[in-house]
């Protein structure tokens, strides 16, 4: 299915490696303009010029997502721009450390939370006026199959992917009045460097590539799109319902 984008603004967060980094080459190839962001400046250029060789358009934003008054200034300058935003893909995370709960040390623990949960909530509070003005804005927050596993030993990160889920079926009642679809993505294990320094070692060749990902999940950005407030499970390619435990 081809998928046109043209003429849609599109937001990444963690866009210099990874999930992020594909995603927003897939967005732009589609002919969207990608509003890149993360701390790394050298893997946001890398992804301009990729972008760039390709036919498409991107402007980089270099942050640390744990600066809230960043995130609020990212929305401000979104709207003087171009006065809306169409597509959000929250892909930016960490890992903490793999460890029992009660040996994680507090620093770590609280950046976890900050990182993948509170600048989740802060971007949403600062775009939505923006993704609400889109004739069909669409957001991708990204978990992990660990928030519904719980494993042990991925504490931190299980419990900051559970609260993305949680905000995300939360945001997408909230909108069911608005044309905002909003979906969460569980990847599963991928190529990357978080899932080398959480599991060192697994074989990396036996993972899907991130660049596999992004291509299956650029239908979540289309206006055509229907679902919200589902889970896309990427290595089953279907949606799945959230539900109580039984």
């Amino acid at each position: 299915m081809t998928i046109d984008l043209k003429g849609r603004i599109a937001l990444v967060t963690g866009a210099s490696r990874g999930i992020g980094y594909f995603t927003a080459l897939e967005l732009a190839k589609a002919g969207a303009h990608v509003i890149a962001t993360a701390r790394t400046v050298g893997g946001l250029e890398e992804l301009d010029d990729v972008i760039k060789a390709a036919g498409g358009s991107a402007t980089l934003v270099p942050f640390d997502l744990t600066d809230m008054e960043a995130i609020d200034r990212l929305g401000a300058s979104i709207f003087e721009r171009w006065g809306k935003l169409d597509i959000l893909v929250a892909n930016a995370g960490i890992l903490g450390t793999i460890s029992p709960l009660g040996h994680i040390e507090a620093k770590v623990f609280e950046k976890v939370m900050l990182t993948n949960v509170t600048s989740m909530w802060r971007l949403i509070r600062s775009v939505e006026p923006l993704l609400v003005r889109s004739d069909a804005g669409r957001a991708l927050l990204f978990s992990s199959g660990a928030a519904a596993k719980a494993p042990a030993f991925w504490g931190a990160y299980a419990i900051s992917k559970s609260a993305v889920e949680t905000m995300g079926r939360i945001w997408a009642a909230e909108n069911t009045h608005t044309t905002l679809k909003v979906n969460m993505v569980n990847p599963g294990a991928t190529r990357t460097a978080m899932r080398a320094q959480a599991v060192p070692g697994e074989d990396p060749q036996t993972l899907p590539h991130p660049s596999e990902v992004a291509q299956k999940i650029l239908f979540l950005a289309s206006p055509e799109l229907t679902d919200s407030g589902r889970m896309f499970v990427v290595r089953e390619n279907r949606f799945v319902d959230f539900r109580m435990p039984e």
